[in-house]
């Protein structure tokens, strides 16, 4: 198990807490300018997946810092969405967005466990989720809490990043997230380790047809795959 700091007796989840807390302050920043803001194209992607459902409630998985969330409920104009996470200094900085967007009556934002989501079954019209489930401590178990909360013929939308298979993409990625991301990340969030933890879960997590079989184990049908910027990213849809 991939996990972002070698050195402590944490659990994969409680490091991902520390991890994400410790670059709150610098994630947005850093998120869009090492992407150069195509991240957001791929947001815009998923969120026009979902609009042929016309969702009213939504359910943001891994919120962080609530991107997805504010995104769809401007895009969307989804009545009801609700952001989770479990790193309270991310859903600070998220809550302090929405409040200046003035998406209150829209957005709300809570600190909860994408393995053990405090919610009844079918309680969501869709859900999304931006790279958020490689770093799940049990993909299965998350995959299926998804599932759970999702209405009967619902839609969950997950942006995740993959590898890239063909030269000279696959060599150029590589190189980028191992040598280059985690020295700039350490630059401006003083956390070299969180960002060569991206490039180890981005190799490890089962991207493609793997995750479409996951996600078939745990119960969504019709799940479809979408590459994005030559593989750099997918987005899967995945049907309850």
């Amino acid at each position: 198990m991939t996990i972002p700091y070698k050195n402590s007796e944490k659990s994969k989840k409680g490091q991902i807490i520390d991890m994400f807390n410790n670059i709150a302050y610098r994630y947005d920043f850093l998120n869009h300018a090492l992407s150069m803001n195509i991240d957001k194209i791929w947001r815009n992607k998923a969120i026009k997946a979902l609009r042929p459902l016309q969702p009213e409630t939504l359910l943001d998985v891994a919120t962080g810092t609530a991107d997805f969330a504010i995104l769809s409920a401007k895009k969307l104009q989804t009545k009801k969405i609700v952001g989770i996470d479990i790193s309270d200094k991310m859903l600070e900085i998220g809550k302090e967005k929405v409040a200046r967007l003035n998406l209150n009556s829209q957005v709300t934002l809570q600190l909860a466990d994408s393995e053990d989501l405090p919610f009844a079954d079918n309680s969501f019209d869709a859900i999304t989720v931006g790279f958020g489930v490689r770093n799940f401590e049990d993909l299965q178990k998350g995959l299926q809490e998804m599932r759970r909360v999702l209405k009967p013929n619902g839609i969950a939308a997950i942006l995740e990043f993959s590898m890239p298979e063909h030269f000279p993409i696959k060599q150029l990625y590589s190189f980028y997230f191992k040598r280059i991301l985690p020295l700039i990340g350490k630059l401006f969030s003083k956390d070299y380790d969180a960002y060569y933890y991206l490039f180890k879960s981005v190799q490890e997590f089962p991207y493609g047809q793997k995750f479409v079989d996951e996600a078939t184990k745990a119960g969504f049908t019709n799940t479809k795959v979408m590459k994005l910027s030559f593989g750099i990213a997918s987005l899967y849809i995945c049907t309850k």
